[in-house]
């Protein structure tokens, strides 16, 4: 009997550790997640819907908006070319250098984007390495676009590798070798066999990488000099707007940025629904 109620006692303090685990998550994430974005709508459509959208006609807004655009549609390319080469370099091949290759994916995780972004100004800056040489060719890359483009790349780079090398090393290689003795080449290999089998990871990885390239503030800060309508992105208007006062203006723009982070959420879930439907699909085959 007393081995029973012990039993009965167990189950119970279980299943409030349970709750009580689950309802502090579910609070913790409530306060820190969903009660900022709902603030950030309230907030832009405090003063009406015509003013939200009269946000969105200035002249320094618009141009921070491009800037993000131009920083996002060229590192994310860049990020997913060298996602699918390290990644496949990774899970195929071994190779000296290859866990060192893997602790460089992973050095963006570990440093301040800030540190990075002082890299860049210690490299490329007046006073940098190349500073000299880049002044007397005028060329700019400190306080200008490819500044801001390199620290993009820098801090968004793992993303789209981290995805699909856990997803390669699944896959194996038995597959490749098939179609390389059946006479395919190196890249019909990729295109016809690979590809299908990682398209989803891919998107997964590229989907997170832009939404970091997009949102990314720290790096981009120390390297843009903050000039406006030049060199800032959506997150450096946003803290300008912010400072000024024009509290609609700021929080109207950071609607984009919390859009762009609910549609990642969405899109996450699905494609990572489909990944692992594709990692089931692979381990029936075997």
């Amino acid at each position: 009997m007393k081995t029973f109620s012990n039993s009965k006692s167990s189950q119970g303090e279980s299943t409030v550790v349970k709750y009580l685990l689950i309802t502090t998550a579910v609070l913790f994430l409530g306060l820190m997640l969903v009660v900022p974005l709902f603030t950030v709508f309230v907030e832009a459509f405090r003063k009406g819907i015509e003013a939200y959208l009269t946000s969105f006609t200035d002249e320094y807004v618009i141009q921070a908006v491009k800037l993000t655009l131009i920083a996002s549609l060229i590192a994310v390319p860049l990020n997913l070319f060298f996602g699918v080469c390290a990644s496949w370099a990774i899970a195929k091949y071994s190779f000296f250098g290859k866990s060192f290759l893997v602790t460089l994916i992973d050095l963006p995780f570990a440093v301040s984007p800030v540190i990075s972004g002082l890299i860049y100004v210690l490299i490329f800056g007046a006073q940098g390495w190349f500073g000299t040489w880049l002044i007397d060719h005028d060329i700019e890359i400190i306080f200008a676009v490819p500044g801001i483009v390199l620290a993009t790349i820098f801090v968004t780079f793992p993303f789209v590798a981290r995805e699909l090398i856990p997803l390669m090393q699944e896959m194996g290689n038995d597959e490749e070798q098939a179609a390389l003795i059946l006479g395919a080449t190196g890249f019909q290999t990729f295109w016809k066999v690979t590809l299908p089998n990682i398209k989803w990871g891919l998107l997964y990885g590229v989907i997170l990488c832009n939404a970091r390239a997009m949102g990314e503030f720290g790096a981009v800060s120390v390297v843009s000099g903050h000039i406006q309508g030049a060199t800032n992105t959506m997150p450096l208007q946003i803290e300008i707007l912010y400072n000024d006062y024009n509290f609609v203006a700021a929080f109207a723009t950071a609607t984009l940025l919390a859009i762009l982070a609910l549609l990642t959420l969405v899109l996450k879930y699905i494609l990572e629904w489909k990944v692992q439907k594709e990692l089931e699909k692979i381990k029936t085959e075997e």
